[in-house]
């Protein structure tokens, strides 16, 4: 199989960019396109990737999310894909823009279609408050646009079922489902570590309501850890209480010791998938998540965590209650997570891109529904 693959951006090294790492480890050799690479954050096999003319542009690296009006521009100008069997779009904006030549299948893996566009609420913060409004504007018109876009998408695979769902709604088309690659052989559990202490981990920005635990825990006679960086810091540090440790970033190692030593994790967003949560418990540690999104993927109430119904303060100290009275099995925990493994992922989409690749044209692409 010679496969290229499409990702939005390269300026950080996340969950979307291991998803890419696992892509090129499925399909040696893969030509790699981007819009823009910051090689300094990017581990060495990302480093190769082909970016835009945006990547010359002075704070592009630093301010990608104002450059999505000409996002659409940066795919469009490029020359067409050929001499490929498939390409694969790893898309949460614009990637599935990309150009290729006629006869060649595309798959885009969709980590969610576009936030900015389609919850532009959730997302405004992203933003200063002086564009503001005409970015309201313009995402009303990107709605338009990736709708467009995504009718050339010959199949769509989603991280979770809740995306599932939301390509169905936004785009009226169906998806497979494979759930984005876990380091499940590094994030392992170690018996007899297990405390009292809570955790969160995430980047410390609004949707992820970190202030939302860090309110629960006032008052309550249990400390937790909160991992992560980001706007909400100071603020965060302010309204502390002495039982809530914020302790910033940590390492691969620091973070696994802590998944490891944790109660549980506690993780009240609205996730497209939630891979916190996951590796959380391929160290054997249940999972307090909120019952919409990735997490109704990853937790089984009752067996590998608890869900709570609504992103609400009492909702948390109800569970993290329950939590202490309940016994889950760290064994059991590990196993659910074990299907979120690197090698997992890779064989389903090998499977999924070969099945494509050599099928009928006709039979690629679903009508709209």
């Amino acid at each position: 199989m010679h496969v290229a693959i499409a990702h939005e951006w390269l300026v950080r090294y996340a969950g979307s960019e291991r998803v890419v790492q696992q892509l090129l480890k499925a399909f040696p050799g893969s030509r790699l396109l981007t819009t823009l690479v910051e090689p300094e954050a990017l581990p060495a096999d990302l480093r190769g990737a082909e970016p835009s003319f945006l990547d010359r542009i002075p704070g592009s690296h630093d301010h990608h999310e104002w450059l999505l009006g000409l996002m659409p521009l940066a795919w469009r100008l490029r020359e067409p894909i050929d001499n490929v069997d498939a390409v694969v779009a790893s898309s949460h904006a614009c990637a599935n823009a990309v150009r290729i030549a006629p006869g060649i299948p595309l798959v885009s893996y969709c980590h969610t279609p576009m936030r900015y566009a389609w919850d532009f609420d959730a997302e405004r913060e992203r933003f200063p408050p002086v564009v503001r409004p005409s970015a309201r504007v313009l995402m009303a018109g990107f709605r338009r646009w990736d709708r467009k876009t995504a009718a050339k998408v010959d199949v769509f695979v989603a991280n979770s079922h809740a995306v599932a769902g939301r390509i169905r709604r936004h785009y009226g088309r169906e998806a497979e489902v494979v759930h984005p690659p876990v380091r499940t052989e590094f994030f392992t559990p170690t018996a007899g570590t297990r405390g009292d202490r809570f955790l969160f981990v995430g980047r410390l920005t609004g949707y992820k309501r970190p202030d939302l635990v860090v309110d629960a825990f006032r008052g309550l006679p249990y400390e937790i850890d909160i991992v992560g960086e980001g706007p909400m810091l100071e603020r965060l540090q302010e309204r502390a209480t002495p039982n809530v440790r914020i302790l910033g970033s940590v390492d691969d190692e620091q973070l696994r010791q802590l998944y490891r030593e944790a109660r549980a994790l506690v993780f009240p967003a609205d996730e497209d998938f939630g891979i916190t949560m996951a590796e959380a418990q391929a160290c054997g540690t249940p999972v307090i998540g909120l019952a919409s999104g990735g997490a109704r993927d990853i937790v089984d109430d009752g067996v590998t965590g608890w869900l709570i119904q609504h992103q609400d303060v009492e909702e948390i100290r109800r569970v993290v209650h329950r939590s202490i009275d309940s016994e889950i099995s760290e064994d059991e925990v590990r196993r659910s997570a074990e299907r979120f493994s690197e090698e997992t992922f890779r064989a389903r989409m090998t499977d999924l891109v070969t099945a494509v690749a050599t099928s009928a044209p006709g039979l690629r692409r679903p009508a709209a529904a």
